[in-house]
């Protein structure tokens, strides 16, 4: 179909007619273009006074006219026949422009966006307009080629002005393969481990975060990219009123983060907040890389993370809630962009399964949720009729849960120094010596998945049977990672998630652990604040009598009151 893009309003049928003729053109193979075509292209542009563009395959067809500025015609990403890092298009665009000077950044810019294989501007003067038969016809003063380099820091180059036969001499096809081959090499040099995602990290402040929040949220999102198996290759921030409806940055923000993802031979974008299922569609069509926002970055870790069959199950349950509202316009993303982070779980043909059937799917998984939901009540209730108390241990993740309870318990659960470590709730017995009364106390402590600020809702709701260990336990033991420098910001996180939980949790006993990384101003801050808080270091098993001893007094008042 001749369709013709742009601004078309006030063009009259026969200026419409002369515009569709374009497609009917046929460029010579080795030309970037020739005389006639573009002296046709500048008689249509001189006679409806505005700029036109048409794209053109190697084969030397006409694809697309369009009328407006390279920018302004552009293709979308997603609708290019080819596209990658590694390669060109396979398309150049021969434009005109009506004044004369260089080729601006706005139309070098789409040139990029859409990996041209060339652009030739063609600048027009009113001066050496002729009426013939009372048609215009455009007088080319003089052309540029452009095209782009692979280099990291000049991205492209642009001809000194050049007269339209030298531009029609250029040999096309050694200039299009000479730079696939030089594309192809520092694709190559980029991909030199190609076992985890290469990831352009893009924050967005706006005027309701404060910069230190802000700056903690994006080494936050750094940690989960990494432990998530990726690699930050590094961030973009824009700092904004409020969050674009469609795209969350500014226009031209989504066009530097394109460009520099094409440069970096980024395989994924990551942003430090929740996107709409619009929004995801619309940046990944501009930016041409799949983008991935945090809730599916802590679904994806979850997905890594879990180990039992009743873990990966609350999280495919999770992972499909999530993706359910996103799968309407996602399944040609999906097959142009490969897999990666946010694509493990439930796999991708589930996701591009019939929305009916994914609904089935939840159901019966909630079905099951609420069965383990059952059967850890009656875990608990056993627990309960012989009397023996339970500690939740809950604070921020990566806050040394874990190894806090193998410390106390000589466990071996699974422990590192990543976010989200732990998933499956994991319940030991620990034996405590009173020390007034010498009697021998047994407790059980359940290590729980970490919190984190802004915890995802379908984890909430998928995970509640985790959570439930929170709210059933006879009292909390709330660890803080004292080396962190939003350790303040992750109580009030950790404390808001215990605030919405259904029932109001038992006593609290606030650890912070990690004494022996502490410098001693933020020891006297957090001591200052918290004078009833121990403070400790699982690690180094520095002061681990005193915090028994303290759990004993917790469990006794817990059971009193």
């Amino acid at each position: 179909m001749e369709t013709i893009y742009g601004e078309l309003k006030g063009l009259k049928p026969s200026q419409l007619k002369q515009l569709r003729r374009l497609y009917h053109q046929r460029i010579p193979g080795n030309q970037i273009t020739n005389r006639e075509f573009a002296q046709r292209l500048a008689a249509i542009s001189t006679d409806i006074n505005q700029p036109v563009c048409a794209y053109i395959d190697r084969r030397g067809h006409v694809l697309r006219v369009g009328v407006g500025s390279p920018r302004q015609t552009q293709i979308p990403v997603m609708e290019l026949p080819r596209y990658g890092a590694e390669r060109l298009s396979g398309i150049r665009c021969i434009a005109t422009q009506l004044k004369q000077e260089e080729p601006g950044n706005a139309a070098l810019t789409a040139m990029a966006l859409q990996r041209l294989d060339a652009l030739v501007l063609l600048t027009l003067t009113g001066s050496g307009f002729q009426r013939k038969g009372g048609g215009a016809t455009g007088y080319i003063r003089e052309a540029y080629l452009a095209h782009l380099v692979p280099d990291e820091t000049q991205r492209w180059s642009v001809s000194a002005p050049m007269d339209l036969e030298s531009i029609s001499l250029e040999d096309f096809a050694d200039l299009t393969e000479g730079l696939e081959e030089e594309f192809r090499r520092l694709f190559v040099a980029q991909q030199v481990d190609a076992s985890h995602d290469r990831v352009l990290l893009v924050g967005l402040q706006t005027d309701r975060t404060s910069t230190k929040r802000f700056k903690s949220g994006l080494e936050e999102i750094v940690r989960l990219v990494e432990t998530a198996g990726g690699e930050v290759l590094e961030t973009l921030k824009q700092k904004r009123a409020k969050p674009h409806p469609q795209t969350v940055l500014g226009a031209g923000k989504v066009d530097e983060v394109a460009l520099e993802a094409q440069t970096l031979g980024a395989s994924l974008i990551v942003f430090d907040r929740d996107l709409s299922p619009a929004q995801v569609r619309s940046l990944e069509q501009r930016i041409g890389v799949r983008v991935v926002d945090r809730t599916e970055l802590i679904l994806d870790i979850f997905a890594q993370r879990a180990r039992t069959g009743e873990g990966k199950l609350q999280v495919e349950l999770a992972q499909l809630e999530y993706q359910l509202p996103k799968l309407t316009g996602r399944g040609q993303a999906m097959s142009r962009l490969g897999g990666g982070i946010g694509t493990r779980g439930p796999g991708e043909t589930k996701l591009e399964t019939e929305r009916r059937a994914i609904q089935k799917r939840i159901t019966r998984l909630q079905r099951e949720v609420n069965q383990l939901q059952a059967h850890r009540s009656r875990i608990r209730q056993n627990r309960q009729h012989h009397q023996v108390p339970s500690v939740a241990v809950v604070g921020y993740t990566n806050a040394g849960k874990s190894t806090l309870l193998n410390t106390l318990t000589n466990a071996d659960i699974y422990a590192a120094d990543q976010l989200f470590a732990t998933l499956d709730p994991t319940t030991k017995r620990l034996s405590v010596i009173n020390s007034e009364t010498h009697e021998k106390r047994s407790m059980v402590l359940t290590d729980t998945v970490g919190f984190i600020q802004d915890l995802p809702p379908s984890l909430m709701d998928a995970f509640r049977a985790t959570l439930e260990e929170v709210t059933e336990a006879d009292a909390l033991m709330h660890v803080v990672d004292l080396s962190h420098p939003a350790w303040q910001d992750h109580i009030r996180s950790v404390m808001g998630i215990l605030g919405q939980m259904p029932t109001t949790p038992g006593p609290i006993l606030l650890v912070f652990n990690k004494l022996d990384t502490v410098d001693s101003d933020t020891l006297a801050v957090a001591k200052d604040e918290y004078p009833q808080a121990l403070f400790i270091s699982a690690a180094q098993k520095l002061g681990l009598e005193t915090l028994r001893q303290r759990l004993v007094q917790l469990v006794d008042y817990a059971i009193a009151g």
